[in-house]
């Protein structure tokens, strides 16, 4: 019979979900230019042609990135909020010739565990979109609805549920300074897409 680990009274214990997903969101999610990087970079491995990034607040109230990319079906934009799910690799053979930016499955679960997100998307040939409503990582809403193809992601209130990392952010100014150069770079790489930052 196997013991349940919270009932030990030792020093070692396995954390709860929501606490290992605020701790990889820590890894990977060091201020708002870490977001835009990361749905940027998914955005041109879905392979748009153009990329619109909108930033309020430095970032901390907002970052939405709109794109029109392959977009996603229903499943597969549900299970893109599991950690380390990605369409990127199946096998360990595949990380030996990685062609794309991402791979890990992180960004989208650790994002969301510390944001209030939206996510609206429609694959190519499908006939409607999904839309979902996240809050600290769970799933609060998911509808179909009307959407071109591509994925529209809105990252509200970044950290609002972790005070301890909001309080180290820098002001706006210098926040948005990192965002551009996120977007300026992604732009030089890629000169065959379109980027525009609002």
């Amino acid at each position: 019979m196997e013991e349940d680990p919270s009932a030990r009274s030792g020093k070692i214990i396995v954390l709860p979900s929501e606490v290992i997903g605020r701790i990889a969101a820590g890894e990977v999610i060091e201020r708002p230019a870490s977001v835009a990087k990361e749905m940027v970079e998914n955005s041109i491995d879905a392979g748009s042609s153009r990329i619109d990034v909108e930033v309020r607040g430095g970032g901390r109230l907002l970052v939405r990135v709109v794109d029109d990319g392959e977009g996603m079906t229903r499943p597969d934009a549900l299970l893109a909020f599991e950690r380390h799910a990605t369409s990127k690799i199946r096998t360990d053979e595949d990380l030996w010739d990685i062609q794309s930016l991402g791979f890990r499955g992180e960004a989208l679960p650790s994002v969301a565990s510390v944001s209030r997100m939206r996510l609206v998307t429609r694959a190519r040939g499908e006939s409607a979109g999904t839309e979902l409503l996240l809050e600290g990582g769970k799933v609060r809403k998911v509808q179909e609805t009307g959407a071109p193809p591509g994925t529209h992601i809105e990252v509200r209130e970044l950290f609002y549920n972790t005070p301890a990392r909001r309080k180290f952010l820098r002001s706006v100014t210098t926040e948005l300074g990192h965002i551009s150069r996120q977007i300026q770079q992604q732009a030089i790489a890629h000169p065959e897409i379109s980027f525009r930052l609002v």
